[in-house]
């Protein structure tokens, strides 16, 4: 006999269903989902270009972003008298790069149209650790080499005894991540590469150590970003990897 369900399971379901699609309604308007887009790099931008970004008026952009504020997909930082505004968390931008991943998920392979997004499509940034295909082959050297092991869930990831100690002659101390509310270690599905990345504290420390290194650099208004010469070098001489076409086109310093 098949019991039906109880009524406390309908109840918490409805509530389920109602957070799913007040979040959902949120980010399906098409001016509202282009600014949280927008800001999928983790730089922040004013009312103003955000407005502009999702080509609506500013009394639009106003609303929208209160409405965005106030569900706590975006946070707010006063500067005189203007606000910048920023993701509020890495869930929200692992939120919106799971909605990508799935939309693309049964359509072809995604193919930029247009240089900027092809240096998108090489390396970026989602919102504090690199993506794209040079982030990608990052990870399948860790992999390879046994530093970061995959657990039965397809999102964990474990640091071995030997990651740990080749992180920290990279000069990631591992000590500070592990007080962070995060996850240390996971894997983010790639939308445009379709194979997963290195996310979380170990994705974000990586990615600023290639910053202060010098071997990565931001491209102005673009979430994209640039190896340099010295990059190519280190990238080359530490994980074994060449450069993707793109972020060669764009290398600095040579």
């Amino acid at each position: 006999m098949v019991l039906a369900p109880s009524f406390n399971c309908r109840r918490e379901e409805m509530i389920t269903g109602h957070i799913i699609a007040e979040i959902a309604t949120l980010v399906g308007d098409p001016a509202r989902a282009t600014m949280v887009s927008a800001l999928l790099d983790g730089r922040t931008m004013t009312a103003s270009e955000l407005a502009h970004a999702a080509r609506v008026t500013p009394q639009t952009a106003s609303t929208h972003l209160g409405k965005l504020t106030k569900a706590g997909l975006l946070s707010a930082d006063r500067n005189g008298r203007h606000r910048n505004f920023r993701l509020a968390s890495p869930k929200v931008a692992e939120m919106i790069e799971g909605i990508v991943a799935v939309a693309l998920e049964k359509r072809p392979r995604f193919r930029p149209l247009f240089p900027q997004a092809h240096a998108v499509s090489a390396a970026r940034i989602c919102y504090d650790h690199l993506a794209g295909r040079l982030s990608v082959d990052l990870t399948n050297y860790l992999t390879a080499h046994e530093y970061i092991m995959i657990g039965d869930d397809a999102e964990a990831a474990v640091i071995t005894q030997a990651g740990t100690r080749f992180l920290t002659e990279f000069g990631i101390d591992l000590s500070t991540l592990s007080s962070t509310r995060r996850h240390v270690c996971r894997l983010c599905l790639d939308w445009t590469e379709r194979r997963p990345h290195i996310a979380g504290a170990v994705g974000a420390a990586l990615t600023k150590r290639y910053f202060d290194l010098g071997w990565t650099e931001r491209m102005k208004h673009s979430g994209a970003v640039i190896v340099t010469a010295s990059g190519k070098h280190g990238f080359r001489e530490t994980f074994g990897i060449g450069m993707p076409e793109e972020t060669r086109n764009g290398m600095r310093g040579q």
